[in-house]
């Protein structure tokens, strides 16, 4: 991947940032210690083909430190170097011929205001992909008007990079969708808006493409009211997010009208597509032992199989 060097894109006089609330209500649903994973049918194109896959979405709050960016161990920070975020890890593993692909990327959005940034803002983002090739990872840090990158590859002119970019008021990266329409990532909108702002572009897309992160413009929006749709769990109300680049991609989240607004499908312009197949709370972390492979039931998973005959 070529330096990253990304135009600045100058907030209007009249721009007024929207921002989440993560009130006593967010916090009952959120603030219980759990994990929220949920499995999904995946359909994702690589190479000029639709492949089968899965994936798993993980939301989960987590106390951060600002200081290193990542989850803070009780009594090793101070209480001015940490504040709460939001945890989403999206894992997509699918198969393009005799190898596979594990993709994964973990957003996190700043639940108050941190670093001259409101509530709801994208503190960090990284992500790996692992294939028979190579592997490579990207992170993302944000500061109050700059982001800092540091990529990895295995790709001849993409081996070890570091650079510094603008990151302009009201943008948002192209990750942060899925966290955005179930409203914990800026902007926030109601019923039947639609806003213009910068969009970043997801650092899968970065590097699958080989192409640099840009700053485009894209239209985002929400549907007036809630429609109804129908997928392997039965018929959902659900509300419907979008995200629009000219002469781009458009993708599309359909959020569970009632609380706690999982997200039960999303596809792309190009093929991408997701379907929900199971949901559960749970400290999965603690999961860890033989024959805790049963709840992935609930996720509408199963156990790998054996690879051998």
């Amino acid at each position: 991947m070529a330096a990253i060097v990304l135009p600045l894109l100058a907030p209007s006089a009249n721009t007024v940032v929207q921002t989440p609330t993560f009130d006593a209500a967010f916090w009952k649903q959120w603030g219980d210690g759990q994990a929220e994973l949920s499995g999904y049918d995946l359909t994702f194109p690589r190479y000029g083909q639709p492949r089968r896959g899965v994936a798993v979405t993980i939301f989960v709050t987590e106390t951060f430190s600002n200081a290193l960016r990542v989850k803070s161990d009780p009594g090793r920070h101070p209480a001015s170097d940490e504040f709460s975020v939001m945890k989403l890890n999206l894992v997509e593993d699918y198969q393009t011929g005799i190898y596979d692909y594990n993709d994964m990327t973990s957003i996190f959005v700043a639940l108050a205001p941190v670093n001259g940034r409101p509530a709801g803002s994208a503190a960090k983002i990284s992500f790996s992909s692992q294939e028979w090739c190579g592997h490579t990872f990207q992170q993302l840090l944000f500061d109050a008007r700059a982001i800092r990158a540091t990529s990895h590859s295995y790709f001849d002119g993409e081996a070890d990079q570091q650079s510094r970019f603008d990151d302009p008021a009201e943008g948002i990266s192209e990750d942060e969708l899925l966290l955005w329409a179930r409203g914990m990532a800026a902007p926030k909108l109601v019923p039947g808006e639609r806003r213009e702002v910068p969009f970043l572009t997801s650092l899968q897309a970065s590097r699958q493409q080989h192409a640099p992160l840009s700053w485009r413009r894209a239209t985002l929006s929400r549907s007036a009211r809630p429609q109804q749709i129908s997928g392997p769990l039965g018929k959902f109300s659900v509300e419907v997010w979008t995200a629009a680049i000219p002469g781009g991609v458009q993708r599309t989240v359909y959020v569970e009208a009632a609380e706690p607004h999982r997200v039960i499908r999303w596809e792309a312009s190009n093929g991408e597509h997701a379907e929900l197949l199971g949901s559960r709370r749970m400290k999965y972390w603690e999961m860890n032992r033989e024959g805790f492979e049963t709840a992935l039931k609930d996720l509408g998973l199963s156990r790998r199989p054996p690879r051998t005959t």
